[in-house]
């Protein structure tokens, strides 16, 4: 289902946006369409400083793993199990 989304703006911003849409072979509806999807999208990212602060701080740590084929045959040994739920 569609909405109709109403946003006021000033003519020079109105011309701006005529320009940067027609430039891209866009109708304005489309441009902004597409310039909202981007702005949420970068939103949705979150602030790409604290993500990779928290990719740093969870390097520092050491946690016993096993090499990668146990770990594999301890999965296939889990797809073997009965459902324990």
């Amino acid at each position: 289902m569609s909405k109709r989304l109403q946003v006021v703006v000033d003519d020079d911003d109105l011309r701006a946006f005529e320009e940067s849409a027609r430039a891209l072979g866009l109708t304005v509806s489309a441009w902004v369409r597409q310039t909202l999807r981007r702005a949420q999208q970068e939103v949705a990212l979150g602030d790409v400083e604290t993500k990779l602060a928290a990719i740093r701080r969870a390097a520092t740590y050491s946690f016993p793993a096993p090499d990668i084929e146990t770990m594999l045959a301890e999965v296939e040994r889990g797809y073997l199990l009965p459902d324990a739920r």
